[in-house]
């Protein structure tokens, strides 16, 4: 892609994000969603292969629809109640309308079916902004909205959302749809708790965020799209490699790991609201994930290749890994020791 067009697409992506997340109006915080679209869709579909046209199409045609409900739904409300402020949202069937667009933005079940497949179909960096950026404008929204929507739908959605993003990641093969699964997955996680404690849930965001970007742009370094090529890069960069593993473990959620910190404060604050059996589901289905994760974490640092000639191990790269990822990876796997402060923070 043209330098030019690279640089006017990313300050377009900082331009609707800014002006989603600070405006108070419906309308500019519509403007700004579709800002982000407009933006996104080109890096979708830059190597102009029939599977990444395919999947800017998606993008364009689900985010379209949401965008138009986002528009609906404030309408809807302003008619009724004369208020287009964002955080007076009080008119129930704009609410339901609003949840259900929030859930098409973010991939969150049972709107879901999108994402993997324009993940598939994207390079790895568009699809970390489509796993990181994309979704933070959406999920200010629903931060801005929370004490509005309906609880039960959330709980619903967000066991819906786990369970699915883990069951049908099992079987998967391709990395990248593997982290949209695992994506949907940690949404999940996220709606569970944003009737009860939003901050916590922009605590839990943010550290998604933190490690998913470690893991993409360590793919990215190595140059891996399958499992099966993942198998064969613990010559080439070793080092990378196990903070790959790491990294993998904490996104899954295991002590004492960064990523556990979130999921202990959402099972925390969910048996303060007496949500035992809640707490207990979305805790037992996040096991259908940390199998996927652990099967990543196999291929990356422990199996070895087979020896054939599809399956040739690589080269040993003498380049030195990225500063960037070397603090991110560090970042991903150790601030659990330091979860007072962060929470307090927050």
């Amino acid at each position: 892609m043209n330098p030019q067009a690279k640089l006017v697409f990313t300050l377009s992506l900082l331009l609707g994000t800014t002006l989603t997340i600070s405006s108070n109006h419906w309308i500019t915080a519509w403007a700004g969603l579709e800002i982000n679209t407009l933006a996104i869709l080109p890096m979708i579909s830059k190597s102009h292969h029939p599977r990444a046209i395919e999947a800017a199409t998606k993008y364009f045609l689900t985010q379209a629809t949401a965008s138009a409900l986002v528009l609906f739904s404030s309408m809807n409300n302003a008619w009724h109640t004369g208020q287009w402020d964002i955080t007076q949202l009080t008119h129930p069937m704009s609410c339901l309308i609003l949840t259900s667009a929030i859930a098409m933005k973010l991939g969150l079940a049972p709107f879901h079916f999108w994402f993997p497949e324009v993940l598939q179909g994207s390079p790895l960096i568009t699809g970390l902004l489509l796993s990181t950026v994309m979704k933070f404008p959406p999920m200010t929204l629903l931060f801005m909205t929370s004490h509005s929507l309906n609880p039960s739908l959330l709980t619903l959605m967000a066991i819906l959302s786990t369970a699915l993003g883990g069951w049908m990641g099992l079987n998967q093969t391709q990395i990248r749809k593997i982290l949209a699964f695992s994506s949907i997955s940690h949404l999940g996680w996220m709606a569970m708790i944003i009737s009860y404690s939003p901050k916590l849930t922009l605590l839990n965001f943010y550290l998604y965020a933190l490690m998913t970007t470690t893991v993409f742009l360590t793919l990215n370094s190595i140059k891996v799209s399958k499992l099966s090529i993942l198998m064969t890069t613990w010559t080439k960069i070793p080092s990378l490699n196990a903070m790959l593993l790491l990294t993998l473990l904490s996104l899954a959620g295991l002590p004492p790991l960064t990523g556990f910190l979130p999921k202990w404060l959402i099972i925390q604050e969910l048996t303060k609201q007496d949500m035992i059996f809640a707490a207990m589901t979305i805790s037992m289905l996040s096991l259908l994930s940390l199998f996927f994760y652990l099967r990543l974490a196999y291929c990356a640092t422990i199996t070895l290749p087979p020896h054939t000639s599809n399956h040739m191990k690589q080269w040993h790269t003498s380049k030195p890994t990225s500063t960037s990822i070397a603090i991110l990876a560090v970042m991903s796997t150790t601030l659990l020791p330091i979860s007072p402060m962060i929470y307090a923070m927050v």
